[in-house]
């Protein structure tokens, strides 16, 4: 009879210990670790391994590996293909990850459903084959070659799909499956790892990429150990407010192309929509300009797209001034609020400061430090910016304005939007492409801002007219 042994693991890490810890010790958490039961013999080796004899390698020299140009697969997705960095890699493991409700499992079944040719295995553990269907009639998308299987147990997931031969396989989700060769409940640690393994092995065995949904923790992180993470070959993370209809598939981990690129998307009735422009949907049309509102040029992988900043200061009511964000970072905010009052001399100590993104994106590019400058000053003086103005540049501790990456696609997208005036950094040296209709100005530093904004002139000598 298989003697039961039980271990610990840690919930953030997966790191196993033989009894309860307070402490993790290799991820430093307080509180993570759970018992699982773990079913074994002790010193036994399993059939598959005893057995087995590893392939005899040598070490390669670099020169001597042949180039294997992989031929990527078309989703079906254009904004997909753009994240995964032109298509699916054969035999890779993507894991897509989101809060509940965000539409993980429409943009799957999404997948799944295209018309792309491809032989799809959706397996569910969550929802029955008949709530599937009604989500299909709902998307309006029919593909007789896209199978739906409901099944929790790996070793018969396994099976059909050593026997169906599919294209490309949905597991929704990971959290919902279990394996036989261990105790614990679904979900676990454990399972989690063993799941995650198995299937990465039946990838890169048969060639066929696997899709994973994973559910995530309430801090935003994957659930799961962080080794999930590290087994997989692409991490998408799906983000947005489910208040507002916009949706951002943003790569995080990606062996096969650049990480952090977006698609986005919008959520109708029908499913998802793909926004093939989102500056248009991110800049706002008014009738008149209003202050605290700057368009910034940002970047995210290699898609430059424009979005407007609001910003509102007024006086702190109870004393202590109040700061609050949306969808960007506060301690970055209060670093910028800092700088304009030691180099630009604002009362920013007696000053609440509420700062906004349109359409609910998060944003992280440091490019914007100059749009959310301008966006603040416009709020503290209460004097609107030319609608025709953005900005592109980053904004150092002394004052300096710093060049933003990639700012000659910045300025491209501004010039296609029907931007007449961009400002930047003047610390770059190279010349930027000419772009019909739009003027680069150029400043060095943050004091120069206000007269720029607010006594805009074209005919300036410092400005690069294109």
């Amino acid at each position: 009879m298989a003697k039961v042994k039980k271990a610990y693991f840690c919930r953030e890490c997966g790191f196993e210990a033989p009894k309860w810890l307070g402490k993790c010790p290799s991820c430093g958490a307080w509180g993570s670790f759970t018992e699982e039961v773990i079913a074994r013999d002790s010193g036994s080796v399993p059939a598959a391994v005893a057995g087995a004899s590893l392939p005899a390698t040598r070490p390669q020299r670099v020169t001597e590996i042949k180039d294997n140009v992989t031929r990527r697969i078309d989703t079906g997705n254009s904004e997909v293909n753009r994240v995964l960095g032109g298509g699916i890699v054969p035999g890779s493991l993507i894991l897509i990850g989101g809060e509940p409700g965000i539409g993980k499992s429409t943009l799957s079944l999404q997948l799944a459903l295209s018309d792309n040719g491809l032989r799809t295995l959706y397996v569910s553990g969550e929802e029955s084959a008949e709530q599937i269907k009604l989500r299909a009639s709902r998307i309006g998308i029919v593909n007789e070659e896209c199978m739906i299987y409901n099944e929790t147990l790996l070793e018969n997931i396994v099976a059909q799909m050593d026997e169906l031969h599919p294209d490309v396989v949905v597991i929704d989700s990971i959290q919902t499956m279990y394996t036989d060769l261990i105790d614990s409940s679904a979900g676990s640690v454990s399972q989690i790892r063993e799941c995650s393994a198995t299937l990465l092995k039946y990838a890169k065995g048969s060639g066929t990429p696997v899709f994973i949904i994973g559910h995530i923790t309430k801090e935003g992180a994957i659930a799961g150990p962080k080794i999930l993470e590290h087994i997989v070959d692409v991490v998408l993370q799906f983000e947005g407010d489910t208040n507002n209809s916009y949706r951002i598939l943003r790569g995080i981990k990606n062996r096969f192309g650049a990480t952090f690129e977006i698609g986005v998307f919008e959520m109708t009735g029908e499913g998802l929509r793909v926004v093939e422009n989102p500056s248009e949907i991110l800049l706002s049309h008014y009738g008149e300009p209003l202050s605290g509102m700057a368009v910034g040029a940002a970047v995210d992988g290699i898609r430059p797209y424009l979005i407007e900043v609001q910003s509102l200061v007024g006086g702190a009511t109870y004393g202590t001034p109040q700061r609050n964000t949306t969808g960007y970072d506060m301690k970055r905010l209060n670093m910028l609020l800092a700088i304009l009052e030691k180099r630009v001399g604002l009362k920013m100590f007696q000053k609440d400061v509420f700062l906004n993104f349109a359409g609910g994106f998060k944003v992280t590019d440091t490019g914007m430090d100059l749009a959310i400058t301008a966006s603040v000053m416009s709020s503290y003086f209460d004097r609107p910016i030319d609608q025709s103005i953005c900005f592109a540049g980053e904004v150092g501790l002394s004052g300096e304005v710093r060049p933003a990456p990639r700012t000659e696609q910045r300025i491209s997208e501004a010039a296609r939007l029907g931007f007449k005036s961009i400002i930047v950094s003047g610390y770059s040296g190279k010349p930027y492409r000419k772009h019909p209709g739009i003027s680069v100005i150029r400043i060095n530093n943050v004091a120069e801002l206000a007269r720029r904004i607010f006594t805009h002139k074209d005919s300036d000598t410092e400005e690069d007219n294109q």
